[in-house]
């Protein structure tokens, strides 16, 4: 059953008529003829639907970038990769599921793939840390991406997570500067670096993955250094303030495409990512090979040279 956003609300209503009538003629065996109404009722939700999406506000973007039903990390897995192998633990803590990563191949070429998983139900989200990862999860990819380096493989992230996680044992085993290692091993990376961002890309924990050589990000997801109600809860001192942050921090793909942030907006389904997952998979998969063939075959000194000349003249005017 679809799941509706607060903004969806007349969408949702035409749906629930729709599913009334079809029930109605379901129990009547076909005595009633309900063909014309629900047509005139389907073209009607659709139009409603492609109109609501064209015109969606920073913080509506926000609601969708975290909608439940949305592609999560596994999902890519199954959908762009083959013979993926993971790859678990930073060979110092232990292991965190909420940063997961390993060898695999994209469309015949040997990858390594790292990324956040946040779980698609209570059971895994809490298992996963819905996503916000600890010290030993960047360290796991520190440890990828020089393995990575290592055998002239290059690296995919898919980045959502609404932040590394604030707990104060990620913070004695050196939350700060494990974010601050895995951008630097971004940047001193020798193969070329691809980084997606699928949904929320939040704070150092999304930056940890995403200075890369190509940033592409989906069409309703977010990309910010805080969330916009906890800037809300700084400025104000009201998460209430929410959506009028969400728009003053341009933190949607077209916003961050016009400052120099990201390179490629990855357009999505009608109704975003999660009304057709598997859409917005392959559409997000060609855009990866594209970003890919651009790459590859540079040398390594190149590749560092000019990842680092993007990220020192983000800002500069």
């Amino acid at each position: 059953m679809a799941s509706f956003l607060d903004f969806e609300k007349p969408i949702a209503e035409l749906e629930a008529r729709i599913a009334e009538l079809r029930a109605t003629a379901s129990a009547s065996a076909g005595a009633i003829d309900i063909g014309p109404e629900v047509a005139r009722l389907q073209l009607k939700s659709d139009r409603l639907l492609r109109d609501t999406y064209a015109r969606l506000t920073a913080w509506q973007k926000t609601q969708v970038a975290r909608h439940g039903d949305r592609p999560h990390f596994k999902d890519y897995v199954a959908g762009l990769f083959e013979d993926f192998t993971p790859l678990a633990g930073d060979r110092a803590f232990g292991d965190d599921l909420a940063i997961m990563g390993g060898l695999a191949r994209f469309r015949g070429r040997r990858v390594v793939v790292i990324g956040h998983e946040k779980g698609n139900d209570t059971a895994s989200r809490i298992r996963h840390n819905f996503g916000m990862g600890k010290p030993e999860g960047y360290r796991k990819a520190i440890r990828l991406m020089q393995l990575a380096g290592r055998f002239g493989l290059p690296v995919i992230t898919l980045v959502d997570t609404s932040g590394a996680f604030p707990g104060i044992q990620a913070e004695e085993r050196g939350q700060a500067e494990a974010i601050a290692r895995s951008t630097e091993q971004c940047l001193a990376l020798g193969v070329p670096l691809v980084a997606a961002i699928v949904g929320e890309g939040g704070s150092g924990g999304a930056v940890a993955f995403s200075a890369a050589d190509r940033v592409l990000m989906f069409e309703h997801a977010i990309y910010s250094v805080i969330s916009p109600e906890a800037g809300a809860s700084i400025l104000w001192h009201t998460s209430d303030k929410a959506a009028e942050m969400a728009e003053a921090m341009k933190i949607t793909a077209g916003d961050l495409k016009g400052l120099g942030i990201i390179d490629t907006i990855v357009p999505e389904p009608v109704g975003g990512a999660h009304r057709n997952p598997a859409l917005a998979i392959a559409t997000l998969g060609d855009a990866i090979a594209t970003a890919l063939d651009s790459l590859v075959g540079q040398p390594r000194a190149a590749l560092i040279a000019a990842r680092r000349a993007k990220f020192l003249a983000i800002g500069r005017f």
